[in-house]
């Protein structure tokens, strides 16, 4: 299982140094928009990191489907997150609470 890490050049800097290799930048919406539906489609990939202005600027349905992926597990960075929380998160992917 691999992390990808969609977002503009600043933001996927750090992953980059980090050795994660599934790396895509996103600029632009449509750069956006092909990254999230490739990375949808990759099996490999357990964990979707974004930006998440850029979770903001993706359509209602897509936003909506990601929300709602248990895999990948989608974990937003930069911003207060409405919805569930990293934990929930987690707990649906592996289903089993870590923290207990």
């Amino acid at each position: 299982m691999e992390i990808a890490v969609i977002g503009g050049s600043e933001f996927v800097v750090g992953f980059r140094l980090a050795g994660i290799r599934k790396i895509y930048d996103a600029e632009d919406e449509e750069n956006l928009k092909r990254s999230v539906s490739t990375v949808m489609e990759d099996p490999d990939v357990g964990i979707l990191v974004m930006y998440a202005r850029d979770m903001e600027r993706l359509p209602a349905r897509t936003r909506s489907t990601l929300e709602n992926s248990i895999r990948p597990t989608v974990i937003t960075i930069g911003a207060q997150e409405g919805g569930l929380s990293m934990r929930e998160r987690i707990k649906r992917s592996v289903g089993v609470d870590l923290w207990k």
